[in-house]
């Protein structure tokens, strides 16, 4: 996990775009924001790029390809597993069958977006400080 790397948002909503924009810039942290409104965009750039993101966090409900189709893509390839980015459902609802699917997949949190501002805040402070405490392997390309 590359914890100065890019935290990678994959939302529709362009609204919800704009008040997570706000969120962490209030914040202050000094990852860059990648935003995109579909997993199929997603996976390009986490495929085709040689960043290693710090973390995703990924509604659930998107067109194209949905935030359970993209994380077992993103599973499914060694590459991307071996890099041990973060992967979290940040969504407007959960139904019990996605949390329970997720959570059987080793998704690594899943949340559901509080209406409150201060509330999504104080949320998105704990989620990624909680990264930044965390240790995970330090991943070196072809190192096997």
């Amino acid at each position: 996990m590359n914890k100065k790397g890019p935290i990678v948002i994959i939302e529709d909503d362009m609204d919800d775009q704009d008040i997570l924009s706000e969120i962490f810039k209030e914040l202050n942290y000094e990852n860059e924001l990648v935003f995109f409104g579909d997993g199929v965009q997603a996976l390009e750039y986490l495929t085709h790029i040689n960043i290693e993101p710090f973390l995703v966090l990924s509604d659930i409900n998107m067109p194209k390809l949905n935030g359970m189709e993209l994380y077992e893509k993103i599973h499914n390839n060694e590459d991307l597993r071996l890099k041990s980015i973060p992967y979290l459902f940040f969504s407007t609802s959960a139904e019990q069958k996605h949390v329970i699917e997720a959570y059987s997949r080793s998704i690594q949190g899943f949340f559901i977006k509080p209406s409150n501002y201060d509330r999504l805040k104080e949320m998105i402070a704990k989620i990624v400080e909680y990264w930044q405490e965390c240790e995970s392997p330090k991943y070196i390309k072809n190192a096997q």
